[in-house]
């Protein structure tokens, strides 16, 4: 007698094999780069529209300022396209595909790949890099636990693999095209105030930059700023942003001055630390010998003192935002003419101009019709 076996109402015992999985899985990703580059071919870009694309979206004010960026290498200063400007010209340029993926995860580490794809062309660039999923802070650093925190690890770090594949594709003459309309529109839309300024100071806040640093590399008091310099600052700010440069690359740390250290952990206004350093200099200026020959601690290789250092002994000078700012601080006209004294060691003559007007502006205001020595005697 024949057994007779019932169906089984949830269907068949027999489960499909792993390997069938992945290889259909394989076939569909295969099928889908297939039918792209079909795509591709079928419908070649048009170099000169996808052109007009990309200028017409450089001339957008919100990305041109977050275009470019900047690093220096040697006494060059190199420009380079950001990632926010890479894709937008892969996505102008039509026909290519760029991203990032993350490849495996153990031991706290990411195993990822940053790739780009032409698929009119069939030319394709991969780089592969880990990432530990580890953030260091002031105080140290900590491992990673949140998924969302691991993950915008991932992506910061991946951006710039990204954006490198991406500029592997693109002719380098539609990349310089893009960043210079994204120059010319910064220019033509450069706007400066008090709001925007607040703002370029709390984004250098992050990465430990502090309005007196940006002071002293500009040379002026911020309120001062001019349109070049401002554009500078946001392309080193978006080099900063993106990891291609570090702020001690860009900006002086506080000099050790015991002098200005002391009045300022006493209370003191800036006025009074740089009254005490230049009563200290000219102490030490009494006790050297009148007969004394000048040694190379005087004398900077040039001839003359150098740029951020005085004369007596290789000590960093006050710029001219330091005495800017002093005189702004100034209380009474001794500290103001202390301030003055600094102004003359400047070597703009420009600066020492504009300086000398806001010195009589100031000694105006302190000593209403009394009379003070300028800056030139």
């Amino acid at each position: 007698m024949n057994d007779v076996q019932v169906a089984n109402p949830f269907g068949s015992n027999d489960a499909p094999h792993t390997g069938a999985v992945v290889a259909v899985e394989q076939s569909k990703a295969i099928a889908e780069v297939q039918a792209a580059l079909l795509i591709a071919r079928s419908h070649p870009r048009d170099p000169r529209r996808a052109m007009d694309r990309i200028i017409k979206d450089c001339m957008r004010a919100s990305l041109a300022e977050e275009a470019t960026y900047k690093y220096p290498r040697g006494e060059k200063e190199i420009i380079g396209a950001s990632i926010r400007l890479a894709e937008t010209i892969a996505k102008r340029w039509g026909n290519m595909e760029a991203g990032i993926k993350e490849l495996s995860r153990a031991n706290g580490v990411s195993e990822c790949m940053a790739y780009a794809w032409d698929y009119e062309t069939n030319y394709r660039d991969v780089r592969t890099f880990t990432v530990r999923h580890w953030r260091d802070t002031r105080e140290g650093g900590y491992a990673l636990k949140d998924e969302r925190d691991i993950y915008e690890m991932v992506a910061n770090v991946g951006a710039r693999r990204k954006r490198a594949c991406i500029l592997a594709l693109i002719d380098g003459d539609v990349v310089d095209a893009a960043m210079e309309q994204c120059r010319v529109t910064k220019e033509a839309n450069v706007e400066i105030n008090d709001e925007r300024i607040e703002k370029l100071l709390s984004s250098f806040e992050e990465y430990g930059v502090t309005k007196e640093m940006i002071e002293r590399r500009i040379e002026r008091h911020i309120d001062q700023v001019t349109p070049a310099m401002w554009l500078s600052l946001r392309e080193i700010y978006n080099a900063l942003k993106d990891g291609m440069s570090a702020p001690a690359e860009w900006f002086d740390m506080p000099a050790d001055d015991p002098a200005a250290n002391v009045a300022a952990r006493a209370g003191k206004s800036r006025t009074a630390a740089v009254k005490s350093r230049m009563q200290a200099k000219r102490r030490r200026g009494q006790d050297k010998p009148a007969g004394d020959a000048p040694t190379d601690q005087d004398t900077p290789p040039d001839g003359g003192p150098d740029r951020g250092e005085s004369a007596e002994g290789g000590e960093a000078a006050p710029t001219y935002a330091d005495i800017a700012d002093a005189m702004h601080k100034a209380a009474t006209l001794d500290a103001l003419n202390v301030a003055a004294d600094l102004a003359r060691r400047l070597g703009d003559e420009t600066q020492r101009n504009e300086l000398e007007a806001l010195f009589k502006s100031r000694a105006a205001e302190l000593d209403k019709g009394g009379s003070s020595n300028g800056l030139s005697e």
